[in-house]
């Protein structure tokens, strides 16, 4: 009986052990599998953003010293946090913090309200030719920034402009390059580039949205208004959230429109904004530890921007659950 039960006993693990030793082998594919699938990223993560990070923080600790009234042998030093002090104590620095920051509260809400309403016009059916009408929105996005900025300063600068010349036989004077225009003239050059791409983001997110429940609100009595603001755009919030956290992005690297446009006006300086500010401090003055500070403290506004845009917007979405409780 004993060595029956023993048998049995042993009989018995030994599936129990084959079905452990398969989840083992099955776990151990997956983690491989995921490793491949995530090496590409990783190599490109290390490569294209930790290396140069870290390259720039190191770099922002040293900086280039002539002993001897200036005469002597230039020589690189340890400086510690002097450039970074320098960076934050410039007035040109954070004129150029504020210009940003006035560019982004103008043209991410602008640029978000126009993508999402032109995405709701060609979700709903009421545009004739749709594909004609995405490719003809898409089209300014795949023109170069750089070219996209040559076009439009010819028809921001007088004596070249036909639209300058048209308002001018209406007695009308526009500067688009004056003081209170030159920064709408650079949101307006950014929304005809990229508008196209964000409307192609939402009316993709649109057409993933169930039909029966645009089919239900519908027969519920609401308007093709009502259908588009209170169930469309609900649904396509994360699509929302990932525009405005791009457009940031870009905004706050804002370079090729005023670096053009600085050639045809005073009003665009040479460190109009902190990325001309590190163009200006690494290729004209020559002051690598300079922009390489600057560079991190760019760096480290547009994390911590988009991390409270993250913690609001996902707290706004959090609202009405908790409300409904």
């Amino acid at each position: 009986m004993a060595s029956a039960s023993l048998a049995s006993a042993s009989s018995g693990a030994r599936p129990g052990s084959g079905r452990a030793r398969a989840r083992r082998i099955a776990r151990r594919r997956e983690r491989g599998a995921c490793a491949a699938l995530m090496a590409p990223f990783l190599v490109l993560l290390v490569v294209v953003f930790l290396v140069p990070v870290g390259g720039a923080v190191w770099l922002s600790f040293f900086s280039d010293d002539q002993p001897g009234l200036g005469f002597g042998p230039e020589r690189t030093v340890f400086a510690g946090l002097r450039s970074y002090e320098a960076v934050l104590s410039d007035p040109t620095f954070l004129a150029g913090l504020g210009t940003a920051a006035l560019y982004c509260l103008v043209y991410i809400p602008l640029m978000v309200v126009a993508a999402l309403a032109l995405g709701l016009l060609l979700d709903s059916g009421a545009v004739r030719l749709r594909r004609t009408a995405q490719l003809a929105l898409f089209l300014p996005h795949a023109v170069p920034g750089i070219i996209a900025a040559i076009i439009w300063l010819y028809l921001y600068t007088p004596g070249l402009s036909p639209v300058l010349d048209l308002l001018a036989k209406a007695d009308l004077t526009v500067d688009f390059l004056g003081v209170h225009l030159v920064l709408p003239s650079i949101v307006n050059i950014a929304v005809w580039s990229n508008l196209g791409y964000n409307v192609i983001i939402f009316y993709a997110a649109l057409q993933a949205v169930p039909r029966e429940v645009i089919e239900a609100a519908v027969v519920d009595g609401a308007g093709p208004v009502r259908t588009a603001l209170q169930v469309k755009v609900p649904l396509v919030r994360s699509s929302a959230v990932m525009v405005m956290m791009f457009t940031l992005i870009w905004s706050l690297q804002l370079f090729t429109e005023p670096m053009l446009l600085s050639q045809s006006t005073p009003v665009v300086g040479s460190r109009f904004t902190p990325n001309m500010y590190i163009y200006d401090a690494a290729f004209t003055r020559n002051n690598y530890g300079l922009a390489a500070a600057a560079s991190v403290v760019l760096l480290v506004v547009t994390i911590a921007l988009s991390y409270g845009l993250s913690r609001w917007t996902n707290r706004a979405a959090r609202a009405p659950e908790e409300a409904a409780r």
